[in-house]
């Protein structure tokens, strides 16, 4: 009786090894979970990202354009535009619509773009204050590529047609603006480029 009691006990009981696996099984469905949950977790993050980035460009192409197409003689009778490079850009525009032409100048260091405004001051008027600057946008990822294009009164709709630095200022009349944004390069999607043309309305001729 004993006996027969003894081995249904080692019958229905579990072996170390079977402990040992089943342990093992487990730990790999926790594993499996967890990567499974992280992936998701990452998916969500980089498409919040990217409709961030979005969101981003389309204000800040909004707000670019706004002011460039606004472009005209400063206050002090300057000429409307005085930067065109590559990643510098610097005219003089009432952006605000109190009478006076602000000095305004984009300009990207690194992955940020900067927008100062100095407004004219004193008797007669003068740029000789101190600019106002402001972060306007980060993760911009345009490498060797040129924020802005400059193109004369030719200008067909061609990336051909673009003027070759140094640009002189008085022979542009529509200035393309492109940006590409990357908010995690370590992470997919890619950068994205995103890119407007603006009319400079108040030099324009034959556009």
């Amino acid at each position: 009786m004993n006996r027969s009691s003894h081995v249904s006990g080692f019958t229905l009981g579990f072996t170390l090894i079977e402990v040992v696996v089943s342990i093992g099984i487990f730990m790999i469905i926790i594993v499996a979970v967890g990567a499974f949950e992280s992936n998701i977790f990452s998916y969500q993050r980089n498409a919040s990202n990217s409709f961030t980035t979005v969101q981003d460009a389309q204000v800040i192409l909004k707000t670019i354009s706004h002011d460039i197409r606004m472009t005209s003689q400063g206050s002090d009778g300057s000429y409307a535009l005085q930067t065109t490079a590559t990643n510098t850009l610097m005219f003089f525009a009432d952006t605000n619509n109190d009478g006076l032409k602000e000095r305004i100048r984009y300009t990207l260091i690194g992955p940020t773009l900067y927008r100062s405004v100095l407004v004219p001051t004193g008797s007669p008027l003068s740029y000789s204050g101190s600019e106002s600057t402001s972060t306007i946008l980060t993760d911009v990822a345009n490498g060797t590529s040129s924020v802005f294009t400059y193109f004369n009164g030719s200008y067909a709709g061609t990336s051909t047609d673009a003027l070759a630095q140094p640009v002189t200022p008085n022979t542009v009349r529509l200035i393309q603006v492109s940006l590409t944004l990357d908010v995690d390069p370590n992470q997919s999607p890619v950068g994205r480029t995103y890119i407007t043309d603006v009319t400079l309305r108040n030099l324009k001729d034959n556009l």
